[in-house]
């Protein structure tokens, strides 16, 4: 198994206002706008260095809500240096509903010269701790397939290591008369999310024609629904939200699901 630890910034911010966080249960959902709450990456490589990690790490980065799309590089390489060493992967966030502009950055020619900082940055930091450390690039569910098909292209020609997808969305496929707060701002998870993720992992594994791996994340609830994101294409999972409305016992019952469909094909 793995652990995939942030969103982290830069520099510490409070995130948004409170409340920030919705519990849907009858529709085993969340909608969070937590903002990047963060106490900064000093503080956090503080706390992490102060565990024995025997699971495999990867570090998600964000930047700080102040920076802005125009000096976002600034942030992610900061953190990308900060965490390099230790991290096993880092996951780029670019895809984030509550950081205001945030989704910009998967726009084509913004995105294509984020990634070529990144890159020769990564280069450098390789040669640099005789270490290559992988970065992932974590996408929307709310992408057209011309934009799935854009940034897949741009990931391959950059030579971006591998895709998170999704983050949440901002679409609501829910009753809000059964469901009052499902008008909350913010990013939806749970089993609402499931198909429309599943969808998108799939668009995005046929555009990149297994030249990049896929990990595959939203509504995941049981072992049927890890199956269904290999099924799609991913060669890995995770879960989020699942761990909410079943519990660390979710990871157990994936994984044994994974296997025997593994053993099936």
């Amino acid at each position: 198994g793995f652990l995939e630890l942030g969103t982290v910034t830069p520099l510490p911010q409070a995130g948004n206002p409170r409340p920030r966080v919705f519990r849907l249960s009858g529709a085993q959902a969340l909608i969070n706008r937590m903002g990047f709450n963060s106490e900064g990456l000093n503080q956090f490589l503080t706390r992490l260095g102060q565990h024995q990690q025997q699971a495999i790490i990867g570090i998600n980065l964000g930047r700080n809500a102040a920076t802005g799309n125009q000096n976002a590089w600034r942030d992610y390489l900061t953190g990308l240096r900060a965490v390099y060493r230790i991290a096993d992967y880092v996951t780029i966030n670019i895809s984030s509903p509550n950081t205001e502009g945030l989704r910009d950055l998967q726009e084509h020619d913004i995105l294509d010269r984020l990634l070529q900082q990144l890159k020769d940055e990564q280069r450098r930091l390789a040669d640099l701790h005789s270490k290559y450390t992988p970065i992932a690039v974590k996408i929307s569910p709310d992408l057209n397939t011309d934009g799935i098909g854009q940034i897949a292209e741009v990931l391959i020609r950059r030579g971006i290591d591998g895709i998170v997808a999704t983050n949440t969305t901002i679409t609501r496929p829910l009753d809000a008369d059964v469901y009052p707060q499902v008008s909350q701002t913010g990013g939806l998870s749970g089993a609402p999310l499931e198909e429309l993720a599943t969808e998108t992992v799939a668009a995005l594994c046929r555009a990149l024609e297994g030249k990049l791996p896929v990990i595959g994340v939203g509504g995941i609830l049981d072992g049927e629904g890890a199956v269904a994101k290999m099924k799609a294409g991913a060669g890995l999972v995770q879960i989020y939200s699942g761990f909410i409305y079943r519990g660390p016992a979710l990871v157990g019952e994936a994984v044994d699901a994974i296997a025997a469909h593994q053993t099936s094909v």
